[in-house]
């Protein structure tokens, strides 16, 4: 009798725990584990095991994540998961979200609109004539509110010693590694303090 209980309060348990679309809002940001050729690369010059996220958006009553790839587009959320590493993801939250009314929540899309259809940038280059998926986020954030989430730094302040970290860049650059560039990594907005995680999966 006693397994028989135990059983019926896990089911109902079970049964009220939110479902992931119920847990998210507008603007979540949103980190996984890529399989990307780039992705050790990025892993181990930044020491995070995530190298790419994206923004959360609602549409028609689905969850769509707008990330810069070929070419900065929205992908249809589960499609997103399914594309990282072992299923894993996690979102995180401005720890502060009185900022994110509904006027700035439009401000922050139509921020990130501006780069619709853009190239993804190999090069990691501070413009805005290609981009690469944290400087989008980081982006739409710092020009739709005024938040900068993650600190920058140069592209020099990574670990860059790994043959693999190496190679990427001779791919990339050959002898001329742009050591003073810009830089926002995934793990520097991962890491961020105004941030707070929201799910781990």
């Amino acid at each position: 009798m006693r397994w028989i209980l135990a059983g019926v309060v896990l089911l109902l348990a079970c049964g009220n725990t939110p479902r992931l679309e119920d847990r998210l809002r507008d603007g979540d940001i949103i980190f996984h584990e890529s399989r990307s050729s780039q992705s050790r690369a990025i892993q181990l010059a930044t020491k995070s095991r995530y190298s790419h996220m994206g923004v959360l958006y609602r549409e028609r009553n689905r969850w769509l994540v707008y990330e810069a790839v070929q070419p900065v587009k929205s992908t249809p959320l589960h499609d997103w998961i399914r594309r990282g590493k072992d299923g894993h993801f996690v979102v995180k939250r401005l720890r502060d979200t009185r900022p994110l009314t509904p006027a700035a929540l439009a401000r922050l899309r139509a921020a990130g609109e501006r780069y619709r259809g853009r190239s993804y940038d190999l090069y990691f280059e501070w413009s805005d004539d290609r981009i690469y998926c944290s400087e989008l986020v980081w982006k739409i954030y710092k020009t739709s509110i005024g938040i900068e989430i993650g600190r920058l730094q140069k592209l020099r302040d990574f670990d860059l010693t790994h043959p693999a970290v190496r190679a990427k860049m001779r791919e990339r650059y050959g002898n001329r590694i742009p050591a003073n560039e810009p830089v926002i990594s995934p793990a520097a907005m991962f890491d961020s303090k105004v941030l707070v995680e929201v799910v781990r999966r």
